[in-house]
């Protein structure tokens, strides 16, 4: 039954990093690419690691998969926002269809 389960995580993992490549290749600009990496690959990478773990239950291997998982959610929104802030740093233009531009809001209300 866990392995069943597991398979099925593996299963949606795989189609998540799918729609998160697809993003990637598709989106018009760094920032909006940021969004499709960091939310579909972090989702999809997890639910993989989490299969692993109820396929392989409580061995090394398992323990791992489930230390990859926090690391994971810890350390990827933080490197997608600081790549997005030095991207913004640096001059990267939004594309035309964006809305709203935080990091120019906030670097108004500092002056």
């Amino acid at each position: 039954m866990n392995n069943t389960i597991g398979l099925i995580f593996v299963g949606i993992g795989i189609a998540f990093n799918l729609f998160g490549c697809i993003g990637l290749v598709r989106l018009p600009d760094v920032y909006n690419r940021l969004q499709a990496a960091t939310k579909c690959v972090t989702l999809g990478t997890c639910s993989i690691l989490f299969g692993t773990f109820l396929v392989m239950g409580f061995t090394a291997a398992g323990i791992k998969s489930i230390l990859c998982m926090w690391f994971l959610l810890l350390a990827s929104p933080t490197a997608a926002h600081a790549i997005a802030r030095g991207a913004h740093r640096a001059g990267v233009k939004l594309c035309q269809e964006s809305v709203a531009d935080q990091y120019a809001e906030d670097k108004e209300g500092e002056a």
